[in-house]
Parts: C-alpha cells; structure tokens; sequence
C-alpha cells in the first residue's frame, strides 16, 4: 500500500496525559500575532496590497496602494497593540508573540514592551504573505533572513516558528534551518505531538482557528454569538474534559482586530473568567515546548 503522508489517527481514544505543571486541567495559551508593516503592500515591493482579513473585503488592484487597508493595519502597531499589552500584562497573563521580522524591526518600542512583559517572541516569519506558491528557493531565502532580521530585532534568535500561510515544504526547511524546539503550522490537536521530518523527530504545537478573533472579519464568524461567549465555552469544556484528560487551549488575537476597543472589551471577559478558575496552566508556548521535551520526548 502506498504511503499516505497524512496522520489522521493521532492519540487515538486514549490522549496521552500531558502531566501539566501543578496538575492543571487545561494549558491556556495566549497569541498575539504582530504582523503590521509586514503584510502586502506595494511599498514592499509587492504586485497588490494586502487583502486578507481586512474590516471590509478589499480588492488587491495590481501595482496600487490601499490606503484604506494600510491604516487599518496602521492602527494594530499605533494603538491596537498597546491596548491589547495593558488588557494582559495588568492581568499578569503570559503570551507568546507571533512575529513578524520585517513589523517587529519597525517598531522597536513596540518590541521593547514585549520583552519588559516577558513575552515570548515566535517568529512569524520575514513577511506577512502566502507562501504556498512561493519557490523552494525563496522560501528558504526568507525563513533565513527572518531569522538574521528577528534576531538583531529582539536580541535573541527565535525558538518557536508559525508561517500561517505557510507551503507544503515549510516544516522540512525549518527543521533543515535547524534551532527551533517547536512550530506552530498545524490544527490538528489539541495537544502537542511529535512529527517526523525526513527521519528527525520535530515538535508541533497546535494553533486555533476557531479560538481565534480572525473570525471577526471571515464569513464563519461566531454564529451570533459573542467572540467570549465562544472562548469560555470552549475553555470550560475543556477544563471539564481535564479531570481525566488535560488538553491545550489556544487563542489567536491580531493587534488590528482584538485591539478594537469593542473587542478588546469582550475579550476581557474572556480573560476575567479564565484567570479566575483553578487548575489552569496560563502559559507561553515555548514553555509547553520545554515542557513536552522534558516529559514526552520523541520516540526514535
């Protein structure tokens, strides 16, 4: 039989028991994806402005400028991200950073904030784009200069990697990159899991998105309900499901779209009634990474 390059079984009936630190039922994970002054724009020297997840659908015109969609993301980096960093840091809630090289490097304050908060900063990659059609070539190109450009950024090479609109060959040329303890492309689980790579054991931890406020502005959206009605429901199951199996939960939050102080205000209720509950290991995914090498090291 041909060999299928899927896993579609998993963990089975039987979820390993992640063994949380101090017992806890569910590890809840925070992401705030920082992509402003990376994405599409003909000032980068692309062919369209971006199009993706915008207020209202946009159209890519070849070789113009979308202002409307330019300060849209204008607004993530300028006071977007700020309310997001107080909604989090004055409820003392760990987060871990998606990145992108070429934004962070454009606002170093920004960056700063981060590393006073003790954020962890993923990389996100150079550019806020889709690489699924991108050359083999470029993208090994571009996942080295995001790694030259985030590290003279933070100060610090990054250990944790999401391309999001990522390529069929982005985990082989992250693991052939070399330095990295876990990625983040993939919705598979909800626990982390060891994948094989041309031989070598790579960890991958799941991402949402489902958890994830980008459904603001898909047509999925919640089904009429709010954005924390969705979170705590997702969250006490899970937190109910953890007296015998304990999960990972994720939430994806983009400084353009959370940091909208109507969102931002329904998102806190989120956070009040997460950081409320026991048995919750608030966390950084390169802490559950940690975790996983310590306690579920890959089987060779």
């Amino acid at each position: 039989m041909t060999p299928y390059p899927r896993d579609l079984v998993g963990y089975g009936r039987r979820p390993v028991d992640p063994r949380w630190p101090g017992g806890a039922r569910v590890a809840v994970q925070i992401v705030v994806n920082y992509e402003e002054g990376g994405e599409h724009s003909v000032l980068h020297g692309d062919a369209h402005a971006e199009a993706f997840l915008t207020e209202e659908p946009a159209t890519a015109v070849p070789n113009l400028r979308n202002i409307n969609v330019e300060s849209q993301y204008e607004y993530g980096s300028r006071a977007g991200f700020w309310r997001l960093h107080r909604l989090l840091t004055q409820r003392r809630v760990p987060v871990t950073v998606y990145g992108i090289a070429e934004a962070l490097a454009r606002n170093p304050e920004a960056v700063a904030a981060m590393q006073e908060a003790d954020w962890e900063i993923a990389s996100h990659g150079l550019r806020w784009i889709d690489y699924a059609q991108v050359p083999p070539v470029v993208e090994r190109e571009h996942i080295q200069r995001a790694i030259e450009v985030h590290t003279k950024a933070t100060g610090a090479r990054p250990t944790g990697w999401y391309t999001g609109r990522m390529s069929p060959r982005t985990r082989a040329l992250l693991v052939e990159a070399g330095g990295f303890r876990y990625d983040s492309d993939s919705f598979a689980d909800d626990l982390p899991y060891w994948a094989d790579v041309a031989g070598t054991r790579h960890l991958v931890i799941p991402y949402t998105l489902d958890n994830n406020d980008g459904r603001y502005l898909n047509s999925y959206g919640y089904g009429g309900q709010r954005f924390s009605d969705y979170l705590i429901a997702a969250f006490d199951l899970l937190h109910a499901e953890g007296a015998d199996a304990p999960k990972m939960m994720s939430v994806g939050l983009h400084c353009r779209i959370a940091g909208r102080p109507g969102r931002a205000a329904d998102l806190a209720r989120f956070l009040d009634h997460v950081t409320a509950r026991d048995g919750v290991w608030l966390t950084r995914r390169i802490d559950i990474a940690e975790h996983w090498h310590t306690h579920h090291g890959p089987v060779q």
